[in-house]
């Protein structure tokens, strides 16, 4: 049953964004697919975060976040931040970022999109912890397409479960 479930989690396209967030000198970033708007007046979107992961005490404890929507042209994000690499606490460094004008959260350069969050409420879901958060601050860059979990070769059910995809579908 857990393979089916798997495999049934896999079709819910989501976009691939990076959440960042800044506390005193750190900055850090990490790649967030569990991402969805939820409310339109006031402007809302909800992030989850695994309740084991650095970023999820900063966003607690500050109560704000940045958003960074991943385009085609800025999918070196995604392959960084997935990455090895980039599981540090301050693996901003060598990016390009800047930090947000009212909440001062970074804003990667080579993002499409990049939103600064105030949150308003947090709600235990498991594992993960969801941060509903107000967007009071956004950037544009025109001319790119968002990337989905259907332009990635693997997606991310939870904790340090991935499922990759070949040639012949989800393995």
């Amino acid at each position: 049953m857990r393979t089916e479930i798997a495999r049934a989690l896999t079709n819910l396209t989501t976009g691939i964004y990076v959440l960042t967030v800044a506390d005193g000198e750190r900055r850090h970033g990490m790649s967030s697919s569990w991402v969805t708007q939820v409310s339109g007046e006031p402007p809302l979107i909800m992030a989850a975060i695994d309740n084991a992961h650095f970023s999820q005490r900063i966003v607690a404890a500050t109560r704000r976040f940045g958003l960074n929507i991943v385009g085609g042209r800025g999918k070196e994000l995604e392959d960084y931040f997935y990455s090895s690499r980039a599981r540090r606490p301050d693996n901003l460094e060598g990016l390009e970022y800047e930090l947000s004008p009212t909440l001062a959260v970074p804003w990667l350069a080579l993002a499409m999109v990049s939103i600064e969050a105030q949150v308003r409420d947090t709600y235990v879901a498991g594992d993960h912890t969801m941060f509903v958060a107000e967007i009071v601050g956004v950037r544009f860059k025109d001319g790119d397409r968002p990337l989905t979990a259907l332009d990635l070769e693997y997606v991310y059910l939870g904790g340090s479960e991935v499922l990759k995809r070949d040639r012949t579908g989800w393995a």
